[in-house]
């Protein structure tokens, strides 16, 4: 399937954020690729305009950047005014825009010589009918305080016009009100600034009562700065009547129990003060930064989410929909997915040359992410600030160029496949199992399902790894504080040396970070090592569920309980967490996109009295643990008989078969003759998922090789396809690009 279709947004989500607007246009000529199912409707984020600023322009004024840190073969002082990037836009409506960088060159030591300013552009869009693709900056005005409002020193504060620099303030977020002036979210202090058209301040600084930076002009000696260093207020919106705003921090706040969630204030421009009201925003992850919001129409705001990684590290970059007041069952905002900015539809090729993610399918996967505009006419303009010199997440050592995109959301139809793609711990053939980055890629490949393997902690938190042994999967060898955890343990009757995630709390298991299982087999996954952090269930969930398949239904989780009874053993029961984690997600439910696998039986039947999501029961060779403890004969051979399948069918939905249960392997190595397990299992009702499917050589069937390496990819979707027409209804595969162009 396309690429461009890798992350379709429901056509509901449109129908709602664009409700006021003019109809968008459609596009069926992808519609088709997944034959055998319904036809959808789904929105495809498309590219259809861009327009560029170099990244080593200058604009007039003093030498900039000195004390810049080096970059990309860019040294400080600059002859000018740099302009990295945009970290707030404004739409004047008329083809121009007010463009407004940051405080320049990331901090507070180092930008004294940065001077604060808004640019007027222009963009000459580069669209298929033409165009320069050229951003243009037309004029600016400086921000200052001639007025003589601050009453903490500034660095001109000697001069006539007092200039504001970015040791002063780190702006990072501005609107303009119905008077034409403008308001200002600042990272410092944070404050709320209120300048006049021509850039003067008008009032002094609104600061939040109880939250100051590390970097607060006032903050008092032995004071504890609750936002952190540069978590202020990153993203600012204005509502509609121009009467309110609504500054975002960009991070927890220090003493925050949940590291996730970003607070929306309100402030009331009428009054000149907060007016209590908050909101909760919960991140997908711990370190993701809220990057900017807009107000779309009432109560509806577009928040972007970003991480702090570049290029193809880039896990999360996207813009979500909330309502404030409309709230989930713990109390965050409700999140619908509108973008996912490392996936959009580039049919017209106009970033052809620019390094990563200008391709057919088009991404921003620059580390700061911090533009999104709703337009007059529909579309969405995003932009980056490029962190000059620092950031080269197009081209390896050359500084990120300032991008203006426009984004349409077309609707289209597509053929919904009848067959589910489950990306077996993620992508796993092209990142490391079981991170965010895995799952992520994995649902921009248009997975129907992503798995997690669960396991526990020792504080009782479910996480995702393939085994509750982490030696292999993470780092945990190379932290000199964790050497005492090595040991040996029992783990399903076999001896097992390394550590285990029951030995470690939450907190211990964020310090590592995790590596590729297979780096002989996935040399280039390595490249990922020592990223990402070990992620929870919950975080799993969350992303599934503010997700959207390529099918326009939300992704599904298929997680699996490993070790049941070892963890029931230590007191670690898997059950209650499992279940706890399903409600909070609102995936307990019959027609939930879940499904709860184990290779243990006992464990299944006590998960079936206990939760209403489907279940699934995992067959390969040999007997399940549990039945080796309680001393049950029956192995999994007994499982497949028809009257085993009957017993399965009283507490599952479905069946998971290792492949050569439904398709035994010949002497030479070939597919031999199906089995009746497919037939008999769906005579009584149950669903047939096969596993796993790799691309590579040594993991497929003779006829499908293409070479004796055993790592080279050989025909995946050949094989995959002879168990298709077997009857199997879904499969698990580390490589989801793959099986979804073979379904």
């Amino acid at each position: 399937m396309p690429r461009l279709l890798a992350l379709a947004v429901a056509a509901a989500t449109a129908a709602t954020l664009f409700a006021a607007q003019p109809a968008l246009a459609t596009d069926d000529r992808h519609g088709g690729d997944r034959p055998g199912g319904d036809r959808r409707n789904v929105v495809v984020p498309t590219l259809v305009a861009r327009a560029t600023l170099s990244a080593d322009h200058l604009e007039p004024g003093p030498p900039s950047g000195a004390l810049a840190s080096p970059g990309n073969g860019r040294t400080g002082p600059f002859a000018g005014q740099v302009i990295p990037g945009f970290s707030a836009v404004i739409d004047n409506g008329d083809g121009t825009y007010w463009a407004q960088p940051d405080n320049g060159f990331g901090s507070k030591a180092n930008s004294a010589d940065f001077l604060l300013r808004n640019y007027l552009v222009r963009a000459d869009w580069k669209t298929a009918r033409g165009g320069s693709g050229a951003l243009q900056t037309l004029r600016f005005i400086s921000y200052n305080d001639k007025r003589h409002l601050l009453d903490f020193p500034i660095v001109n504060g000697a001069t006539r016009e007092r200039l504001l620099t970015g040791a002063d303030f780190d702006i990072e977020s501005v609107v303009r009100a119905k008077d034409g002036t403008f308001w200002v979210g600042e990272e410092f202090g944070p404050f709320l600034l209120h300048f006049d058209r021509n850039g003067t301040l008008l009032e002094k600084p609104y600061s939040l009562a109880g939250i100051k930076s590390p970097q607060n002009p006032y903050l008092a000696a032995g004071e504890a700065p609750r936002a952190r260093q540069s978590g202020g207020f990153e993203a600012l919106a204005a509502s509609t009547d121009g009467r309110y705003l609504y500054p975002i921090v960009e991070n927890a706040y220090a003493d925050a129990a949940d590291l996730r969630i970003r607070v929306v204030h309100e402030f009331d421009i009428r009054k000149g003060a907060y007016t209590g009201r908050t909101w909760n925003y919960q991140t997908d992850l711990d370190g993701d930064l809220v990057g900017d919001a807009f107000l779309t129409s009432g109560k509806k705001l577009l928040i972007v989410e970003r991480d702090n990684w570049e290029g193809d590290q880039s896990v999360v970059k996207r813009v979500y929909e909330v309502e404030l007041g409309k709230t989930d069952a713990q109390g965050n905002l409700v999140k619908t997915l509108v973008l996912d900015a490392l996936d959009i539809a580039n049919p017209d090729d106009l970033a052809a040359g620019d390094g990563y993610g200008t391709g057919e399918t088009f991404a921003l996967p620059v580390q700061s992410f911090e533009t999104v505009v709703l337009l007059r006419d529909g579309k969405l303009l995003i932009a980056n600030d490029n962190n000059y010199p620092g950031n080269d997440a197009r081209i390896p050592g050359t500084p990120d160029d300032t991008e203006f995109d426009l984004i349409e959301l077309r609707r289209t139809k597509v053929d919904a496949s009848d067959v589910d793609v489950v990306a077996h711990r993620g992508a796993s053939g092209y990142r490391p199992e079981h991170t965010l980055a895995a799952y992520a890629l994995a649902i921009r490949q248009c997975a129907d399902f992503i798995e997690p393997d669960v396991v526990s902690t020792k504080d009782g938190v479910l996480v995702a790894r393939h085994e509750n042994e982490i030696g292999g999967t993470t780092d945990v060898a190379a932290h000199p504080e964790f050497a005492d955890r090595r040991t040996t343990k029992t783990i399903d009757g076999a001896a097992i040396t390394g550590w285990f995630t029951e030995d470690f709390t939450l907190a211990e298991l964020r310090t590592l970070r995790a590596t590729e299982r297979l780096p002989l087999v996935r040399g280039a996954n390595t490249a990922f090592d020592g990223l990402y952090q070990i992620p929870t269930l919950d975080e799993v969930m969350d992303l599934a569920r503010h997700s959207v398949s390529c099918d326009g239904e939300q992704v599904g989780v298929y997680p699996e309980t490993k070790h049941p009874t070892y963890f029931d053993s230590i007191g670690l029961s898997l059950a209650e967490p499992l279940v706890a984690e399903l409600r909070a997600n609102d995936l307990d439910r019959r027609n939930a996109p879940v499904i709860v696998q184990s290779f243990e039986v006992g464990n299944l039947v006590e998960l079936n009295g206990m939760t209403k999501a489907p279940i699934a029961q995992l067959i390969t060779g040999g007997k399940p643990y549990d039945f080796v403890v309680s001393g049950d004969p029956r192995t999994y051979a007994d499982l497949v008989t028809p009257a085993g399948l009957a017993q399965i069918a009283a507490y599952a939905d479905g069946v998971g078969l290792e492949k050569s249960v439904m398709i035994p392997r010949t002497a030479a190595g070939t597919l031999g003759t199906p089995t009746a397990v497919i037939a008999d299992a769906h005579r009584v009702g149950l669903t047939v998922h096969g596993w796993t499917f790799r691309a590579e050589n040594q993991f497929l069937p003779a006829e499908f090789r293409s070479s004796t390496d055993p790592n080279a990819y050989g025909d995946l979707a050949g094989e995959i396809r002879v168990f298709v027409a077997a009857g199997m209804d879904g499969f698990f595969t580390d490589q989801p690009d793959l099986g979804v162009a073979a379904s």
